[in-house]
């Protein structure tokens, strides 16, 4: 008969199964795991099988493990996953893409129903139409003041009614009423608060970003930089451009103002000596192709008929 491991023996081997996670993964996902149960948990297990593995247990033996195996390792970048242990949540340690797994966790949902005393994850409308209960049931919806007829027999639902709202725990005749209707408002699975990758920690929103969201926070923060620079005259290498042409300007000025040029002045001399060289340059071209043919008659209508050869060859007479 096999000896049934005691406490202490369970503690030293959980201890030994997450310092070997930590060894050999660099990537981890720290997920909620409230109101998820064995089943539920086993299904995300089998999904993620493969590349990822998934951890439970008490906080306090997981902060104890990752604490001791930091002292012993030297890597204190282990220690920043301690402030993410809170609450009732789990460790998905991965060596795959970071939002490819956090979107294979939240499919496993499962739906359940509002129990009583529950504090509601997202807001709960009933919609309008018949029930199926008898008119005996009304009691429920006048308690919660929704407005009811009867409609052959039935109760039927008037208008749309927000029953329980975000943050609200659930009561007892909003508990019995949305069983009563067959309604299981709410979902319950894994839920991913906190990423550890090489000992950096960051958001979750993080793995939605995609490559035009960073080129345009980083744009962003150019401008930013660049008008910071501009503003206190400081030289930076998004600033410089601007400042160039900022200083050809002052120049060009002073060059325009005074009998003083330069090579990239005497143009704009030239222009300002001569303003009807903006008309040339600024001459519309042809909207259509119709216009080139209009004009090429237009030119062809000018052209003047060549004249007749004089009888007198250039006063020279044929019997001279």
């Amino acid at each position: 008969m096999a000896v049934k491991p005691s406490k202490a023996d369970k503690k030293i081997a959980y201890d030994a199964r997450l310092c070997q996670l930590l060894d050999e993964y660099t990537q981890i996902l720290i997920a909620a795991a409230d109101n998820v149960g064995s089943n539920q948990l086993q299904n995300i297990r089998k999904g993620l099988r493969g590349d990822s593995i998934v951890l439970m247990g008490k906080n306090t033996m997981m902060k104890r493990s990752v604490r001791m195996h930091a002292e012993k390792t030297g890597n204190q970048a282990f220690l920043n996953l301690i402030p993410l242990l809170q609450g009732n949540v789990g460790l998905i340690f991965t060596k795959g893409d970071l939002k490819e797994v956090s979107e294979e966790v939240a499919k496993y949902k499962v739906g359940a129903p509002a129990r009583v005393g529950l504090v509601a994850p997202i807001d709960v409308v009933v919609p309008p139409g018949n029930t199926g209960l008898d008119p005996s049931q009304t009691s429920f919806f006048q308690v919660l003041n929704i407005p009811t007829k009867i409609n052959k027999g039935t109760v039927e639902i008037i208008t749309p009614v927000e029953l329980i709202r975000k943050g609200d725990k659930v009561g007892s005749s909003e508990a019995a009423l949305l069983a009563k209707l067959g309604i299981r408002p709410f979902s319950y699975g894994l839920i991913v608060l906190s990423v550890y990758d090489n000992g950096s920690v960051f958001s979750p929103e993080v793995l939605d970003l995609t490559e035009d969201d960073l080129i345009e926070k980083f744009a962003t923060g150019v401008s930013m930089v660049t008008a910071l620079s501009l503003a206190i005259s400081y030289p930076t290498l998004a600033a410089a451009p601007h400042m160039f042409i900022n200083a050809y300007k002052n120049v060009l000025s002073v060059a325009v103002a005074t009998e003083y040029s330069f090579p990239q002045a005497d143009k704009v001399k030239e222009y300002l000596a001569d303003p009807s060289k903006f008309a040339v340059a600024s001459a519309p071209v042809a909207a259509d192709a119709g216009a080139a043919p209009a004009a090429a008659a237009a030119v062809e209508e000018k052209k003047p008929e060549p004249e007749e050869e004089s009888d007198d060859d250039m006063g020279f007479s044929l019997f001279d």
